[in-house]
């Protein structure tokens, strides 16, 4: 065995040999599969792939190197990464560094050379956890563990469900993104950081809001102490069941009927504000090439995508808020597998959707989303 052998073990027993990719040592995680062709960079640093194991489904990764303009977030977040092919070196005008050193330099155990169509396959039957072991963290002294001794330890791991971990991913302080150079500013909103992405506050910013990011842990009361013309719940990792603080500040948030957006998580967090159940997806959606017909233009759109869990709220008609907040209807749905991806308030100037309309990386055709955000805090109806 050499130094750079690699070997991934899924909770159920089964495993894959291949090659260390980024750091060597070892990790563990909920394992789960992204399909985008492009845009590993911001895969990597978006904070919902907190404690999760990565596999990419195109073959070729790292191609285009990485850059310091495309990051998401802060750091990488993914717990480990997957990849068929990794590119022996990157090709592009705005590359500035290797893929494998970033991963390397922030300790992020991967491996590389494995038939991930395979392991897709696999996990289509229903995500699990899984760990990624090299080095010494897989043959100690040089005597390598048995495939049942990592798998005792891949059970050791921490289980998605029941996870709340968006305030590992906030911010630890408030703070501002101004309005876009030249943009007259038209609206203040707060930002809930449950593990926002950079694009999305750039994006609010380019239409003449002020955006005041604040922690995960802010109340009810704080929010609304800062005045705010609509209040936004972003994206972010965990079990939304467990986030019960975000739930309770957005129950106020909802009773002084200030304008409010969610995406993603904050999809999750307006579901269970308004009553409903949420629950965990087979495999999940990950990627940027998932369908989704907004229903209130009966447009499809090409949409970009990363939950593990879902709202279950009924699809058909008007649906009255199991909490009393009136009114509410299914917006948007996955047409893959008819999903919930939208919620309407019709009652209260709320609504939000579950898959990513700043896209990065992604597709555009849901941009749209925030100039609605702007008509709603117009008073407008969404």
């Amino acid at each position: 065995m050499t130094a750079t052998t690699a070997l991934l073990v899924l909770e159920d027993g089964r495993s894959f040999e291949g090659k260390a990719y980024g750091a060597t040592g070892s990790t563990l995680g909920e394992i789960v599969f992204n399909t985008g062709m492009t845009g590993y960079q911001e895969t990597l640093t978006d904070p919902s792939y907190h404690r999760q194991i990565v596999v990419m489904t195109a073959p070729h990764i790292g191609n285009t190197g990485v850059n310091d303009e495309d990051d998401e977030s802060r750091q990488i977040w993914v717990a480990g990464y997957v990849v068929r092919d990794p590119a022996r070196r990157p090709s592009n005008w705005r590359s500035q560094r290797n893929l494998e050193d970033d991963l390397r330099d922030q300790g992020i155990v991967g491996i590389s050379g494995i038939d991930t169509r395979q392991l897709t396959r696999i996990l289509r039957e229903g995500v699990m956890r899984a760990g990624i072991f090299s080095g010494e963290d897989l043959a100690p002294g040089g005597q390598r563990l048995t495939t049942d001794e990592l798998v005792e330890r891949v059970k050791g791991g921490a289980a998605m469900a029941g996870a709340h971990l968006a305030d590992e991913a906030s911010t630890d302080e408030p703070y501002t993104v101004a309005p876009a150079d030249g943009v007259e500013e038209i609206a203040h909103v707060v930002a809930v950081d449950l593990g926002i992405k950079a694009m999305t506050p750039h994006l609010m910013a380019e239409r003449g809001i002020r955006v005041t990011v604040v922690p995960s842990s802010w109340t009810g009361e704080q929010i609304l102490a800062e005045n705010p013309d609509g209040v936004f719940f972003s994206n972010g990792p965990g079990d939304p069941a467990a986030a019960t603080g975000p739930v309770t500040a957005l129950k106020q948030i909802l009773d002084a009927k200030v304008p409010f957006f969610g995406i993603c998580f904050g999809n999750q967090m307006l579901g269970r504000a308004l009553g409903f159940e949420t629950y965990k997806l087979q495999f999940g959606h990950r990627g940027i090439n998932q369908p989704v017909m907004d229903r209130t233009t009966g447009k499809v759109e090409v949409t970009a995508h990363n939950h593990g869990f879902a709202v279950d709220a009924p699809l058909d008609g008007d649906t009255d808020s199991p909490a009393g907040y009136g009114r509410v209807k299914v917006s948007h749905v996955c047409l893959n597998d008819d999903v919930v991806e939208g919620l309407e308030c019709l009652d209260l100037p709320a609504f939000s959707v579950q898959y990513h309309p700043e896209a990065a990386a992604g597709p555009h055709d849901a941009a749209y989303l925030f100039d609605r955000f702007v008509s709603v805090m117009k008073g407008e109806r969404a």
